[in-house]
């Protein structure tokens, strides 16, 4: 009976679609340190080594202050199944990377290097990228400077700071990445 019970609820959580906002507030006394709550779920998350910050900076290590959309799942699926979610993904192939040169005219976006070329590959040998949220900071206008590479994606093992993302375990990704929806407004700060 537990289990039918269990699976009634999965099964109106889907029905009832994304949430509509997820919130991201700092820790107390760790700005590095924070909570995610999204509905009923709240997990521990890492976030940029120099806190949430207004006026964020490409390479300053904040994670941004705002209001933010979800655009897509970036997954690794040589890795991993797909994972259920409301919001559209894309497998992370071997020339999948992301601009974070200012100068460049494709600043902020997905670009694919050819393996030669360096730059901030998405396919990476540890897990961190395993699974990104890619989120609409910086992109409507694009600011030069103003910030690229602004993730949900998995924690380090020691749930270190990130160079500005907002990072957790995979057991809360996959939970939180069942409640997101191209809607879901991600509130952060």
């Amino acid at each position: 009976m537990k289990n039918k019970a269990a699976s009634v609820s999965y099964n109106r959580n889907r029905r009832s679609g994304p949430v509509s906002a997820i919130r991201v507030k700092p820790a107390a006394g760790n700005p590095r340190r924070g909570w995610l709550t999204a509905g009923a779920l709240t997990i521990p998350v890492a976030l940029g080594r120099g806190g949430i910050l207004a006026n964020k900076r490409e390479g300053d290590g904040g994670t941004p202050r705002g209001s933010f959309h979800p655009r897509q799942l970036w997954w690794r699926g040589d890795r991993h199944s797909r994972p259920q979610t409301f919001l559209p993904a894309r497998t992370i192939g071997d020339t999948d990377a992301w601009c974070e040169d200012p100068n460049d005219r494709h600043y902020n976006q997905a670009i694919r290097l050819d393996r030669e070329q360096g730059g901030d590959r998405l396919k990476r040998a540890d897990h961190l990228y395993d699974f990104i949220i890619e989120i609409d900071h910086n992109t409507r206008p694009r600011s030069a400077g103003r910030g690229s590479a602004v993730f949900l994606h998995l924690a380090r093992d020691n749930f270190g700071p990130t160079a500005g993302c907002v990072s957790m375990t995979r057991a809360a990704m996959l939970q939180l990445l069942r409640r997101l929806g191209p809607k879901t407004k991600i509130i952060i700060g």
